[in-house]
């Protein structure tokens, strides 16, 4: 049985240089019970995941905002081999995130945990018709970075406690 559904399968950054880039995730809980979440990436200093760890309620979504720091170079072809792990299991009736810890996730400890991986993909920054621009001209990054009310001010680093690189989940 899938825990949750995740939506957008891969994490899509327009690449922008020296600019901190966010994505949204959103995780869909259509069962009948609360399901715990926690949220690993192979590069925990590239990237802010806010909620890393969490309960999503019965019949609920919970969003996820993914933040790239800013890049000082673009990597060749814009390829990136960056990854994703969402962890999930079903937690008990009424959990919140204050229940939720890392050995939970532990398979080797026999718990049923389900698990889903995610690329990162970089796209091309869309390109503006004019060279000069105006300030009518609204770019769909700026809505991606700004979104609102968000900036990257307002995310702190991921807590290498929650998320941690693995060797297998490199490969």
């Amino acid at each position: 049985m899938e825990l949750l559904s995740i939506e957008p399968q891969e994490l899509k950054f327009p690449f922008e240089l020296k600019k901190p880039l966010s994505c949204s995730l959103q995780l869909w809980n259509r069962t009948d019970s609360y399901v715990a979440f926690k949220v690993k990436t192979t590069y925990p200093k590239k990237y802010c995941v806010r909620p890393n760890i969490g309960v999503v309620l019965p019949h609920s979504i919970c969003d996820i905002i993914v933040t790239m720091q800013g890049q000082r170079e673009a990597p060749p072809d814009l390829q990136c081999k960056d990854k994703f792990l969402l962890q999930s299991f079903v937690a008990t009736n009424g959990a919140t995130t204050k229940d939720v810890n890392p050995e939970m996730f532990n398979k080797e400890s026999g718990n049923l945990v389900e698990e889903c991986k995610l690329r990162v993909i970089y796209v091309s920054p869309p390109q503006l018709s004019s060279p000069e621009g105006s300030e009518e001209d609204v770019s769909p990054r700026a809505s991606l970075t700004d979104n609102g009310n968000l900036n990257s001010s307002d995310f702190s680093p991921v807590s290498k406690s929650f998320i941690e690189p693995e060797e297998k989940f490199l490969r």
